[in-house]
């Protein structure tokens, strides 16, 4: 009543023509496009150290000074599609194929171990890590299940989580199916990482610090059993405690090498491809200890430029993760930044002998195409969530009966 209808002359088409058509675009965050700029930052400085730290090998088995580096641009290409569907898909999604995940995940860690999958689960240095000749590294993808399952679960069982029978216990279960598979490959480093992951996200959304308490004194007796059957484990361990000890030479020989390129390295550096420690002296000097290439060739410099870049890593993705729209996406965002943040700083801890040696590798920049691929489908995660979605008219016009711009 009271409103006058008004035609819009002329045939049906030309009339519908004439209404403005909605649709979505994408607006990608402040702290999403720092966030890009860092990891490229990272990538592009990495392939540089790779190259330099790898050449030695690379010759030494006859393939070239750059084969590791054109093996590490096929993990980049494989890593910018995973990024791009990354960024792309609504993180929301991820919750629906969280169990789907980590049933993936629990199958592949079960083929490095399994006793008939040796064919496709070789031991590399000592350990079944690895699937299809060194190509892929199930433990690698099982850290995004490890963070986006845990996240799920947490979201769902809401106030549940303060009762540890329905809360915790749950969760710690299958968390520690996926470490007992890793012990038995053996990689103690992981089952750690695991249950750090698990530990983070409970904290963040609220868990009871009893609960952390109770399942560490059912923890680590388990662990510390399982270490001292690996004498490996408790040769570093006793080697790091007495590094000094002549005893210790050889479980030590990494380190010596390591903290020798590292101190070479002085403040500025020896120059980039002037390093000498990658010339068959270091092992896994790509790899395991490229921080310690970082050192000699860059320096003092190279190297608190490098913590600084994962420093701002860090406090982009926990921005990203403040801004999230649902628990569900904080909870990823936290973990996911944890876990690149945390690998980087533990990687350098070794390298300059703070830490025990691990296995550990350096994100975005340590050989890997597995590695790589995660660390940059997280990338795009993380830039998914910092990132809004709203409806716009026509082109470049907002529609102002749309519904207010959300995350994702």
């Amino acid at each position: 009543p009271g409103v006058t209808s008004v035609a819009i002359p002329g045939p049906a088409h030309a009339r519908a023509a004439a209404v403005p058509q909605a649709r979505t675009r994408r607006r990608i965050g402040v702290e999403a496009r720092a966030l890009m700029l860092v990891s490229g930052i990272l990538l592009a400085f990495g392939l540089a150290v790779l190259y330099s730290a790898s050449a030695f090998k690379s010759m030494d088995i006859g393939r070239g000074s750059a084969f590791f580096l054109f093996r590490q641009l096929t993990g980049v290409a494989a890593g910018a599609v995973a990024f791009a569907v990354a960024a792309k898909l609504d993180a929301e999604t991820w919750r629906k194929y969280a169990w789907h995940l980590m049933a993936l995940a629990l199958a592949t860690m079960a083929l490095t171990v399994l006793p008939f999958t040796k064919s496709i689960a070789p031991p590399i240095l000592g350990a079944r890590r690895y699937l299809f000749g060194g190509s892929v590294q199930p433990s690698e993808f099982a850290k995004l299940a490890v963070v986006v399952w845990t996240a799920m679960l947490v979201v769902k069982k809401g106030e549940q989580m303060r009762r540890f029978r329905k809360g915790m216990l749950p969760i710690a279960v299958v968390i520690g199916a996926l470490g007992l598979m890793a012990a038995l490959e053996p990689d103690l480093s992981v089952v750690l990482f695991f249950g750090l992951q698990m530990g983070v996200i409970v904290f963040a959304a609220g868990g009871r610090i009893g609960h952390f308490v109770l399942l560490g004194l059912l923890a680590v007796p388990v662990i510390w059993e399982k270490a001292q059957k690996l004498q490996y484990v408790m040769e570093r361990i006793l080697g790091f405690a007495d590094a000094a000890n002549a005893a210790h030479a050889t479980v030590n020989y990494q380190l010596k090498q390591s903290l020798i390129a590292v101190g070479s390295g002085g403040f500025f550096g020896a120059g980039f491809g002037e390093g000498r420690q990658q010339n068959g002296f270091l092992p896994l000097s790509y790899d395991d200890f490229i921080g310690s290439s970082i050192g000699e060739e860059w320096g003092f410099v190279g190297m608190l430029g490098v913590i600084l870049l994962y420093a701002a890593w860090c406090w982009l993705g926990f921005r990203i993760a403040k801004k999230a729209a649902t628990q569900f996406q904080q909870l990823v965002a936290i973990g996911l930044t944890v876990t690149m943040v945390v690998t980087a700083y533990l990687h350098i801890g070794v390298v300059i002998g703070l830490l025990p040696t691990t296995g550990l590798t350096l994100p975005f920049i340590s050989y890997g195409r597995s590695n790589l691929m995660l660390s940059m489908l997280v990338t795009g995660i993380l830039v998914n969530i910092g990132s809004t979605r709203e409806r716009v008219v026509g082109i470049g016009a907002t529609d102002p009966l749309a519904p207010a711009a959300h995350r994702g």
